[in-house]
């Protein structure tokens, strides 16, 4: 015996740029409040190295501002950059933190001399 299911034809599928601009740009809000909660944390363990704070608590590897201050400014790059490309943006990083390639010598054009007449 056989069954066949008749299935309804869904959506095709689109080959376009930017198919998940919505979930770029609800990853990106949420990476905001955890930026700044890990700027508080480094606000706070650099507070209390100076004394002008309680003791921080939390120890290890997160106990130093400096990872704090580093993730922070991760994170903000990261949701800077995800609500970019949810607006309609392209998904690009900073320049300072972009890696350039060598360029090549035998694709580089050496422009030829021009004759100017005076």
């Amino acid at each position: 015996m056989m069954v066949r299911i008749k299935l309804q034809k869904g959506r095709p599928i689109q080959k376009k740029d930017g198919k998940n601009r919505q979930v770029a740009s609800a990853i990106g809000a949420l990476l905001i409040p955890a930026a700044f909660m890990a700027y508080v944390m480094g606000a706070w363990r650099l507070a209390s190295d100076l004394g002008m704070a309680g003791e921080f608590a939390v120890t290890g590897l997160f106990s130093h501002w400096q990872v704090w201050i580093a993730l922070a400014a991760a994170l903000h790059i990261a949701s800077t950059s995800l609500n970019r490309y949810g607006n309609g943006g392209s998904l690009k990083g900073p320049r300072l933190l972009t890696f350039r390639r060598p360029v090549e010598e035998s694709k580089v054009e050496v422009p030829k001399k021009v004759r100017l007449r005076v």
